[in-house]
């Protein structure tokens, strides 16, 4: 499993506490099992949020993919993109060779 990038961390980290108040501040609740829900619901879209931000390596592989298709079609119809897409493999997307063969 890959470490964690300082931006995960940071985005994640923000997200728990500032969902944590916003829900404690909007809720109202005193109870322990309420800001147990509250904690655990905010832990866990801190998760979701820290998984979901993009990677320096795949935000790098997308922008090329992107001018990719945009710079235009091929003249067999696609099939030529799809070769080339196809081509780029895991090289292009972690930056080092692959070790299977």
């Amino acid at each position: 499993m890959p470490r964690p990038t300082a931006a995960q961390l940071a985005y994640g980290s923000a997200t728990v506490v500032c969902s944590t108040l916003v829900m404690l501040l909007l809720s109202g609740t005193s109870t322990g099992i309420g800001v147990a829900v509250i904690g655990i619901a905010a832990l866990a879209l801190g998760l979701l949020v820290a998984v979901t931000v993009p990677l320096p390596g795949r935000a790098k592989a997308a922008r090329a993919a992107g001018r990719s298709r945009t710079a235009g079609g091929a003249p067999d119809g696609g099939a030529g993109e799809a070769r080339v897409h196809a081509g780029a493999g895991a090289e292009s997307r972690s930056g080092r060779h692959s070790l299977r063969r």
